[in-house]
């Protein structure tokens, strides 16, 4: 791979693209650094819009090769009130609270997040990003859509064509860059599994079925029969906000047991996936479960599925990177593109602590394509992929790091990058420690501590004021 590479192009300004753009200005090798946003600011997938289109849906979507989506353009909330900007349905809902202590949530060089609740609220976590972002926000091209990325060859190698649109005049540009860093997040095409009758269910009862992306407030589900689709920490949290205005019970189908995070059960009844939908001749509004248990008369469905990974700019990449949507696939350690690593990637793993991971994705990135660390063999990353397959299999476990995976993955990204020659100024992030590790392990139970405090839990600072404390206990097995 060339080392003169020079002019870099960043998608996205959401935490992943500012990390990799302060470790690229870091290591003082690129003359150029653009960051294309397609939204008005920073922040990425913590930028909050009451925009929901929930007939974007497809019903079932089980296609991840989507179109680039169009923003709906909302008034600006600033002292301009006839301004406009662009607003694109995210994953982001009114009362969202980070499922992550604010230690270890943070950028581990800006510890202003820790003067906020124990588990910092949306708005701001918003706020802390758009403070971090500040000392890149120049290279920022703002309500700017990046439609298209393709290789160009020349007798130096390979360039990239990036071709751009801006949202508010719809002018078209194009510029060709070295490398380019993909860091458009994986939160864009809903997974919504095509169940057995799924689809005449929902041509008969329209509306009923929707997905978490469009979930903003619980009012809407006031006194209604109410299935959850899912149990991860965003199901349960969507579950718990709606039991509160709905009737009760709210019914929560999951494939696997999690520990709950609301402060009682009672509003709950748990049952397994859902495997089929009757038409209104059987019973009405009804289905089964995989038990053979039935409901009937539901009100409202809310699928906490999950998403595909879509990269509609990428479809002339070749190999692909996008082929089922369950995976980014032909990338080395998550990241490089193998076949041609001037493009990567941060941010495709997940059930990891985000943040941090993106800046040890983001070192190592940047000293590679500065010279200063060596990739291996192309045979040898195809063989990491290949092992990584016959491990964890090749759909949307490759890139599951949970169970404390992804401290070892993050600490292992640390001493990649440690193996460059250090110099003045070097950008590193630290470590994993044991004291995390230990928190990381507990991290249900600290936020079921926190969330039992009602409304007091936003005086909580640290874990100790609910009764957590490390006490040296020996965590290098999480290592």
């Amino acid at each position: 791979m060339r080392h003169d590479i020079r002019k870099v192009a960043v998608v996205g300004a959401g935490p992943a693209g500012i990390a990799t753009a302060k470790h690229l200005r870091a290591e003082r090798h690129c003359e150029l650094i653009d960051i294309f946003e397609q939204q008005a600011t920073t922040g990425g997938v913590w930028n909050y819009s009451t925009y929901a289109p929930s007939d974007e849906l497809n019903i079932p979507q089980t296609n991840p090769h989507q179109p680039l989506r169009e923003p709906q353009w909302q008034r600006s909330t600033g002292p301009d009130v006839t301004a406009s900007k662009p607003a694109f349905a995210t994953p982001m809902y009114d009362r969202l609270e980070s499922n992550l202590p604010h230690f270890l949530m943070k950028h581990p060089d800006d510890d202003s997040l820790e003067g906020q609740p124990l588990f910092a609220g949306r708005e701001s976590v918003l706020e802390y990003l758009n403070r971090y972002a500040d000392d890149v926000r120049r290279l920022i091209k703002f309500q700017t859509q990046v439609y298209d990325i393709r290789k160009k060859s020349d007798v130096d190698g390979d360039t990239w064509l990036v071709c751009t649109r801006d949202l508010r005049s719809s002018k078209v540009s194009e510029r060709l860059y070295d490398a380019v860093v993909v860091a458009s997040g994986k939160h864009s095409v809903p997974l919504l599994p095509d169940v057995p009758g799924i689809r005449a269910w929902d041509t008969e009862y329209p509306g009923i079925i929707t997905h978490s992306m469009y979930y903003r407030k619980p009012d809407s589900f006031k006194d209604k029969k109410v299935l959850v689709v899912g149990n991860s920490y965003s199901g349960l949290d969507i579950a718990n906000q709606i039991s509160t205005v709905s009737r009760h019970p709210v019914w929560n189908s999951e494939r696997s047991k999690k520990p709950d995070l609301g402060s009682s059960e009672s509003w709950k009844k748990v049952v397994p996936e859902v495997a089929e939908f009757f038409s209104s001749s059987e019973a009405p509004r009804a289905l089964r479960f995989a038990d053979g248990q039935v409901v009937s008369e539901v009100d409202a469905i809310v699928f906490c599925t999950g998403y595909y990974y879509s990269f509609p700019f990428l479809s002339s990449l070749q190999p692909p990177v996008i082929v089922s949507g369950e995976r980014a696939e032909n990338l080395y350690q998550h990241i490089f593109y193998i076949d041609h690593p001037s493009i990567a990637f941060v941010g495709m793993p997940f059930k990891v602590i985000p943040f941090r991971t993106w800046e040890g994705q983001a070192a190592v990135i940047a000293r590679v394509w500065s010279g200063r660390l060596d990739l291996p063999r192309k045979q040898e990353m195809r063989a990491w992929e290949s092992g990584r397959i016959a491990d964890r299999g090749a759909d949307r476990k490759f890139h599951d790091l949970g169970k404390l995976e992804d401290f070892r993955y993050h600490n292992d990204l640390v001493d990649w990058a440690q193996q460059a020659m250090p110099r003045e100024g070097d950008r590193t992030p630290p470590k994993w420690s044991e004291r995390d590790a230990w928190v990381r392990k507990n991290i249900a139970a600290i936020k079921k501590a926190f969330t039992n405090k009602g409304d007091a839990r936003h005086l909580v600072r640290s874990i100790e004021e609910l009764g957590f404390e490390f006490q040296g206990e020996d965590m290098t097995k999480a290592f």
